[in-house]
């Protein structure tokens, strides 16, 4: 993936158009955990969502992506690329935290 900038994104709410604020997502063993819809992004022609777990204290997100699949339907996919994850996190990173250049 290129370097990209703040100035390429698109706020987006699809998703929360779609299924409200929260979501239910199931991993590999079946289990499912509701997430809060923290956020979604368009880069290019790649759609992001931003999930904070609901019943975690933590302030960690999950960083997904957003396609549609062939029914037409909204999904959220892990992003497989390390690189590609790296960059999109820096990206959310720099739009939620902008760093003060007087510091």
């Amino acid at each position: 993936m290129t370097e990209i900038s703040s100035s390429q994104v698109e706020w987006s709410n699809r998703l929360k158009e779609a299924f409200g604020p929260t979501v239910e997502l199931e991993d590999e063993d079946g289990t499912t955990s509701v997430y809060d819809l923290t956020a979604e992004f368009v880069v290019g022609d790649q759609s992001y969502a931003v999930l904070l777990r609901v019943d975690d204290d933590s302030d960690e997100y999950d960083i997904l992506k957003i396609i549609t699949s062939a029914e037409g339907n909204l999904e959220l996919v892990t992003i497989d690329d390390d690189e590609e994850w790296e960059n999109i996190a820096e990206l959310y990173d720099e739009l939620t935290f902008p760093q003060d250049n007087d510091i």
